[in-house]
């Protein structure tokens, strides 16, 4: 997890090989030591059994789509794959063979089916190495840490101006802070889900004091300054100060807007302690954005979303417009995963010179590619963990599954604001940290619960 983001988020064929070998890797000594009886299947991954099969419903579905079948199948299933299948036959000369599949581009497609199945071992991984209390605060930790790394790396390259070749791209620090990330918005994608993840630390460790004198609040305050949670608070400035800085409009305003709705989410379904988490958000909000952003370029921020045009908003909207096209052409199952860059061009209007690999709107690629169908499973998977992480708030008392519930709603809830005009979710390290958050709402809800 600390390594998938260096390379580019992994957004490269050689990183996400790597990144694949790693969790095959990890799933592979885990199943052994099943096998071998050194350890057990947690009692979290099994409550999790029916989303499990979800999941699985989801890998048979993308295989689906580098079956070679016949013809008349493709015919029946997909009219507009099978007209392209013919298309190509023709231009190769090749009309006897009468078995394809379903994609319109295989290759592509058992690339994006061996990604899905690196994200759904992640997803069982964390259900199934996390097992304890001590191993959730410290796997949290780790992913802040790395944030932080990230954040202090992307800060002080962007206030020195240089450009770095980072992995055979150049990156243009000097303009905005883009990490190791070759597009600033998959870095402040990145940084609003370990965001996330330090404020439901945060969270966890909140307490309810009761002072009587200002003796006791000045030893409080004193304890609060050299406690671990004004470390922790430091490094969540660090990160929004990165985050600030990539002067992402759309990464700023899903983390401002996913903090606010957990917030009122996590309020509401408090019945203890309320004081201290309405107090922590609104320093939050206060400190982040009025303080430490007016030095660091939220200035700079605010005037661009003020001086945002049509034409930039057109930009964004042009790829995911052309892509409805795509889908009434083929909407029952798509075109097949990762073949956007293929059947796009053929949809692209005469204004639009650039060749677009991604839609810039994840719900409009997946809906391409899937789909409703596939659109459908993938909205069922988030809506579930979703309602969990809800449901744990309201149910739990534990402090730290409080804290990871309210990390994953608002981890889930930031992506899913930031994907309406981006595609961070074709990025393997966001992809996979979103993944991440999804079993750790299951682990919020099901974590060392004791029953009567």
């Amino acid at each position: 997890m600390v390594w998938v983001p260096v390379p580019l988020g992994s957004n490269r064929p050689w990183a996400w090989a790597l990144l694949e070998l790693g969790i095959l890797t990890l799933t592979a000594l885990w199943l052994v030591a099943v096998a071998v009886n050194r350890t057990a299947i947690p009692a979290g991954l099994q409550r999790a059994k029916w989303f499990l099969l979800l999941l699985i419903i989801w890998l048979i579905v993308q295989a689906i789509y580098v079956v070679p079948m016949p013809m008349r199948w493709i015919v029946l299933i997909s009219p507009e794959a099978a007209a392209m299948h013919a298309l190509t036959a023709i231009l190769n000369m090749n009309t006897a063979d009468s078995w394809k599949t379903l994609a319109v581009d295989p290759h592509a497609a058992m690339v994006s089916w061996l990604k899905s199945l690196c994200y759904v071992l992640g997803f069982v991984m964390t259900l199934a190495v996390i097992t304890t209390r001590q191993r959730v605060q410290q796997f949290a930790y780790t992913l802040v840490l790395s944030g932080v790394v990230m954040a202090v790396f992307g800060i002080l390259l962007h206030l020195a101006g240089i450009n770095l070749e980072w992995f055979g791209t150049l990156i243009a620090h000097g303009a905005e802070a883009s990490g190791t990330f070759a597009n600033r918005n998959h870095f402040a994608g990145y940084l609003e889900m370990t965001l996330a993840l330090g404020i439901g630390l945060l969270i966890a460790g909140l307490k309810d004091y009761r002072v009587q004198t200002w003796k006791q609040f000045f030893r409080h305050f004193i304890e609060w300054i050299l406690s671990a949670k004004m470390r922790l608070r430091l490094m969540l400035c660090i990160m929004v100060i990165a985050l600030v800085a990539t002067h992402s409009r759309m990464g700023n305003t899903g983390f401002f807007s996913s903090l606010l709705i957990a917030g009122v989410i996590g309020i509401a379904l408090a019945r203890h302690a309320a004081r201290g988490t309405v107090i922590l958000l609104v320093s939050l909000i206060v400190i982040d954005l009025f303080i430490v952003g007016s030095w660091f370029g939220v200035d700079k921020l605010a005037r661009r979303l003020e001086q945002t045009t049509i034409a930039d908003v057109e930009v964004r909207q042009d790829p995911s417009a052309y892509a409805l096209k795509i889908i009434q052409d083929y909407p029952a199952v798509g075109s097949g995963p990762g073949s956007f860059y293929t059947v796009f061009p053929r949809y692209r209007g005469p204004e639009v010179a650039e060749l677009f690999e991604h839609a810039h709107n994840d719900y409009a690629q997946f809906a391409a590619e899937s789909g409703v169908i596939g659109l459908g499973l993938l909205g069922l998977m988030v809506a579930w963990s979703l309602a969990i992480a809800i449901r744990a708030q309201y149910i739990r008392r534990d402090p730290l599954m409080r804290g990871l519930s309210f990390a994953s709603i608002m981890g889930i809830v930031a992506i899913l604001i930031h994907s309406s005009v981006d595609f961070n979710l074709q990025i393997p390290s966001n992809a996979l940290l979103f993944m991440v958050l999804l079993a750790l709402a299951w682990l919020s809800l099901h974590l060392e619960r004791r029953t009567r």
